[in-house]
């Protein structure tokens, strides 16, 4: 469940089994000093700026320039959407209001339209096996 989101409304989320293994493994080794899973080196809440901070030195290790944290929120959609899910489970996840805002995260590159114009070959076949 997310208690805080950007339009302050309630959602839930689901997690595939790679996050929730991996919740379930920092879960276990936690500290007594809190009841948090994640927090701050002085055990409080983290917060944007302590996620914004990390992401930039994580970044800066990897040698990644020109990336922005919300840069991962496209790649996910046009991940969804390359894989074939459909707009609306992609609008459902990213808490979209509207399908437009969703287009604009789903990019599609030319090679993944391909398929929407195989489908005539197929059905040429199939119409040349009943002649």
């Amino acid at each position: 469940m997310v208690f805080k989101s950007k339009n302050n409304e309630r959602t839930t989320i689901p997690l595939n089994e790679t996050a929730l293994e991996l919740l379930k493994a920092k879960g276990k080794v936690r500290s007594i000093k809190t009841d948090l899973v994640f927090h701050t080196k002085t055990h409080n809440s983290i917060d944007g700026c302590n996620v914004g901070r990390a992401f930039r030195i994580a970044l800066r290790r990897a040698g990644i320039q020109d990336f922005r944290f919300h840069d991962l929120r496209h790649t996910f959609a046009k991940r969804m959407v390359q894989a074939g899910k459909d707009l609306y489970k992609v609008q459902m996840l990213l808490g979209h209001k509207t399908p437009i805002m969703t287009q604009r995260y789903a990019h599609h590159y030319p090679e993944s339209l391909r398929d929407g114009v195989e489908v005539l070959d197929r059905i040429k076949k199939e119409f040349s096996t009943i002649q």
